[in-house]
């Protein structure tokens, strides 16, 4: 396994997160910084087609952070506790993901 890629970090890459090459740390910090940032954009109204992409993004990252958990890697129940805050985080910008489109949806005109 590789180190990560933050500076000073020497922490190891699990497997399933090989190709961000971040520690689960670090993953879970960028995870976090992106859940909140899409939904204050989910908030402030965003198009279809970046609903779309935050779909597909929480379907990515949720697939991945499950790896994450069950995989071989061995987690602190420190860390454990904060894999289980971002899956309530990927929740969230679900839930919030659908209430957005719900309030376009009504907002258009009926054709």
């Amino acid at each position: 396994m590789a180190p990560c890629q933050v500076e000073g970090c020497k922490l190891e890459v699990p497997a399933a997160l090989a190709d961000s090459a971040l520690c689960v740390h670090h993953y879970l910090v960028w995870l976090d910084g992106n859940c909140a940032a899409m939904r204050r954009e989910t908030a402030a109204g965003a198009t279809a087609e970046r609903h779309d992409q935050i779909a597909d993004f929480l379907r990515e990252q949720g697939e991945r952070l499950s790896h994450v958990a069950t995989g071989g890697h061995r987690l602190s129940d420190d860390m454990k506790s904060r894999v289980l805050n971002e899956f309530l985080s990927l929740i969230n910008l679900r839930e919030n993901l659908e209430r957005a489109m719900d309030r376009s949806a009504r907002l258009r005109p009926a054709p």
